[in-house]
């Protein structure tokens, strides 16, 4: 399922989920305008074509004792197909790393990583991270607080 085959109401319904994805499909429905049978089968179906990935509670980090968020942009020592996959799938065994992106530009990997502390995060760093054998470089940065938090896509 392309964009060119979503109409004005799978819009409104994808606008509407990436808000608040815990509603019932009677609230969706009545939101959009249409009856709870058919918003149900649209929803189905934009499950089915993979354009709703999934649905995810947002948690407070830091209420739950993660008071550090940072990034680290990664470059690797060489480019290869088998180093990026390699360091690809590493990350997965990371838990600080909460989201992994391939980028170009100076770096390879930009790193999205949560921790307890900075202790916790430079051990990471220092022990994991520059520990990899497919690792260059590493350069983090400490965020100070987030300013805009939004779903992923504008619909």
């Amino acid at each position: 399922m392309l964009r060119a085959e979503l109409d004005a109401i799978d819009l409104k319904i994808l606008k509407e989920l990436q808000h608040d994805g815990r509603m019932t499909n009677v609230e969706l429905s009545e939101r959009v305008g249409i009856s709870a049978p058919p918003c149900l089968r649209r929803v189905r179906k934009l499950e089915e074509a993979g354009i709703i990935e999934g649905y995810h509670a947002a948690l407070n980090a830091r209420r739950l004792g993660y008071d550090l968020v940072a990034f680290c942009a990664v470059g690797l020592k060489h480019q290869s197909e088998a180093q990026l996959k390699s360091f690809a799938a590493a990350t997965e065994g990371w838990p600080l790393v909460r989201q992994a992106w391939m980028v170009s530009g100076e770096s390879d990997f930009l790193l999205h990583c949560v921790a307890e502390n900075l202790t916790q995060f430079q051990d990471f760093v220092i022990e994991v991270l520059t520990a990899n054998e497919t690792v260059d470089t590493v350069k983090t940065m400490l965020t100070i607080r987030p300013v805009k938090r939004l779903g992923l896509v504008d619909i």
